[in-house]
Parts: C-alpha cells; sequence; structure tokens
C-alpha cells in the first residue's frame, strides 16, 4: 500500500555549531503517527535542519510512503531542495545528495517553506532532544564522584 503521509521537520542547536538535535512528526489522514527527537552531536543549525529532513524520508521509505508533503520552517533548506539555491557547502551537499537519494526512494515528495509558528510540534521535539541531552550531560557528570581512574594513579 502506497501511503501518504504529511511531515513536519526542524533542527535545533546550542550555539551554531553546537549541540544539535532535530524534531520530525508524521501523520497520516491528520493522526500523528510517528515521532522523532533525537540528539545529533555537534553541527550547525542547517546541518539539522538536513539531519531532520534524512530521518524523516527514511522513516516515510520503512512506512511505505508513496507520497510525502513535508513542511520546513528552514528557508534555506527548503530553496536549496527546489534549485532556487546552490548548494555550496561541501558537507551539506553530501546531506543534500542523500536527501535527493531518499526522495527518489519514497516517489513523490513536495517540500513546502511555513512559518516557524505552523511548525511546533516539530520544534518542541527538537527542543525536548536538546534538554534531555543537556539532563543527562549533567548527571553523568555530578555522578562523577571524582574519583581516579586507576590509569591516573602514580
Amino acid at each position: 500500500m502506497n501511503r501518504s503521509l504529511t511531515v513536519y521537520t526542524d533542527g535545533a542547536c546550542s550555539g551554531n555549531p553546537g549541540r544539535a538535535s532535530i524534531g520530525v512528526v508524521i501523520l497520516e489522514n491528520g493522526q500523528v503517527i510517528k515521532e522523532i527527537s533525537k540528539a545529533i552531536g555537534n553541527a550547525t543549525n542547517n546541518i539539522a535542519e538536513y539531519t531532520a529532513l534524512i530521518c524523516a524520508l527514511e522513516a516515510c521509505s520503512a512506512l511505505k510512503a508513496g507520497e510525502v508533503h513535508v513542511f520546513t520552517d528552514s528557508e534555506l533548506l527548503y530553496k536549496q531542495m527546489i534549485g532556487q539555491y546552490k548548494v555550496r557547502d561541501e558537507g551539506i551537499r553530501s546531506l543534500s545528495d542523500q536527501v535527493r537519494r531518499l526522495i527518489s526512494q519514497v516517489g513523490r515528495v513536495e517540500i513546502q517553506h511555513i512559518p516557524r509558528e505552523k511548525n511546533k510540534e516539530a520544534d518542541r521535539l527538537a527542543k525536548k532532544a536538546l534538554k534531555d541531552e543537556q539532563a543527562k550531560m549533567v548527571a553523568s557528570t555530578s555522578n562523577d564522584g571524582g574519583e581516579e581512574s586507576p590509569s591516573s594513579k602514580g
């Protein structure tokens, strides 16, 4: 069955570059069927936006989508994907190529630019992943106990 899915994507960064994360919401017939919220390490905001789109398209492929309507608040990603802007950055070029390969696997993909206010759920998921990652980092440093590792003893 070729499914028709609606996708909202967003990337978030704490610093640019800095700790980055993604948020993806996938809907079918107006109902949320999948959410993705994960930290992706250090990256720029543009890399986070592309990574969110890649994860969304991979999920749509796994869900056997034949038609995908993607909504992003990243003007750069949108304009690069429709060919209005050239992809000059090498790191972004490889991500853009990966997006194009995934689009060919899925079938029909339409990308639309939307204002940030209309992308609240994907934004919430991206920010949640950043916050969760920060909490893990704080917990791991506070549970350290300050003991020396065996290799540091003389």
